[in-house]
């Protein structure tokens, strides 16, 4: 009864009412201090070399995981079920924090496909390639698309990825439509929902890679990151798409060999668990910086590239832990938006100087993040199929913000 309610008491007017920000990239740039834009390759190899240290001690600490509870005197002293469950406990911790270090090593070669590692360009290539193949992204494919994605962001037309779907896409009828029934098409049960979450923190990048799933939908069917061919890229970049391939034909073989030679149960444990950890904090972090109702969306000449950049939102994810082990990724990623060349050690201080500029235009959250997946999962469904300035409805087509009465176009069935 309170839903319906709610659903009566809706009132679009009422909405807080959302105006694209004015100024251009240049005003912004000159309000934020120029050493905050120098990158220093020390600094950050020796933050590589921090993360490489602490993925070293954690995998020696776990090789004396087994051997330390399957001893006689740790089950008498436990019992036989109290050493498995301090054993697989032992794990957990692992692979908890193993997958932190190896979250934290994939960003450094995130920083090295935007340029923002080391001013030089072989530095930022041969890192980014080594680390990002270790962890099963194809470096130079993925940085070509997602320097795409940067280019572009928030545009309907020309976004690469976390593009959304149009109230067309799904089959529902305008508003006000007297055949439409919003529970019909989206109406899933929670339980449905936690199995959908799950499914797109699990499998969500590798869909994205090889079947661009939730990516730009102009795309041909058959849009992948392995095909040097494919229209994500230029007949120039053929080659480094390749090598990428390569990178990854060498990793199949790596864990082949490495299964055959310890054992598949062992490999999962040391290294896939905390890979599969790497794809979740991916996943989750980056569709929640892009995946908010109370961020906008553009079409046509409304979009430009910092009103793109604006359209993301700050979280604090996993607090000091994710300062620490992923290098304030999921803290400073508005302004990473703006300027994505800028090292990631500079985001903190480069943040207080953009929100003192575009005030209000920047989005930050402090709604802890398993919650925030859950409502914006459930509040993000479409946009309209109409106007240049959306926001996302929710599974009744009620939003949370409306554009400004300048940018409003009538979406209803008349």
């Amino acid at each position: 009864m309170g839903s319906s309610n709610q659903v009566e008491n809706y009132n679009e007017d009422a909405l807080p009412v959302y105006t694209p920000m004015p100024w251009s990239l240049k005003e912004i740039r000159d309000a934020i201090p120029s050493h905050l834009f120098i990158r220093d390759t020390v600094r950050g190899l020796m933050y590589l070399a921090r993360d490489l240290l602490l993925a070293a001690a954690a995998w020696s600490l776990a090789t004396y995981i087994d051997p330390f509870f399957k001893q006689v005197h740790i089950a008498e002293l436990l019992t036989p079920v109290g050493a498995e469950v301090a054993r697989w406990a032992a794990w957990c911790v692992y692979w908890w924090f193993q997958g932190l270090i190896f979250t934290g090593i994939w960003v450094i070669g995130h920083e090295c496909g935007h340029g923002a590692f080391s001013d030089h360009k072989i530095v930022n290539d041969v890192i980014g390639f080594i680390t990002h193949t270790f962890l099963w992204t194809p470096y130079f494919s993925w940085k070509i698309s997602h320097h795409r994605h940067h280019s572009n962001h928030a545009s309907m037309e020309r976004d690469e990825v976390y593009v959304p779907k149009t109230r067309s896409d799904l089959g529902l009828k305008k508003e006000g439509h007297p055949e439409l029934d919003y529970d019909e098409i989206l109406g899933d049960t929670p339980i449905y929902t936690l199995y959908m979450l799950i499914r797109q923190q699990v499998l969500a990048f590798p869909a994205y890679l090889l079947f661009n799933v939730s990516g730009q939908k102009t795309y041909p069917k058959w849009t992948n990151h392995f095909d040097p061919n494919s229209i994500l890229f230029t007949k120039a970049q053929r080659n480094v798409v390749i090598l990428s391939n390569i990178g990854i034909a060498f990793m199949l073989w790596a864990v082949s060999y490495s299964s055959s030679v310890w054992g598949a149960s062992e490999v999962i444990k040391y290294y896939g668990i905390p890979w599969l950890e790497v794809s979740h904090w991916f996943i989750m972090i980056t569709y929640l910086h892009h995946t908010d109702p109370v961020l906008p969306h553009y079409r046509g000449k409304e979009w430009n590239f910092q009103r793109g950049a604006a359209a993301t939102v700050d979280r604090p994810i996993l607090g000091w832990q994710g300062r620490f082990f992923l290098h304030d990724v999921a803290h400073f990623h508005v302004i990473h938006h703006f300027f994505p060349k800028m090292p990631f050690y500079h985001g903190p201080e480069a943040t207080e100087h953009l929100k003192a500029f575009i005030g209000d235009y920047y989005a930050s959250s402090d709604v802890p993040a398993f919650v925030a997946l859950w409502n914006s999962y459930n509040k993000c469904q479409f946009v309209e199929d109409e106007g240049d300035v959306l926001f996302y409805r929710d599974k009744k087509g009620r939003a949370l913000r409306r554009p400004a009465d300048k940018y409003r176009v009538n979406t209803k069935y008349e």
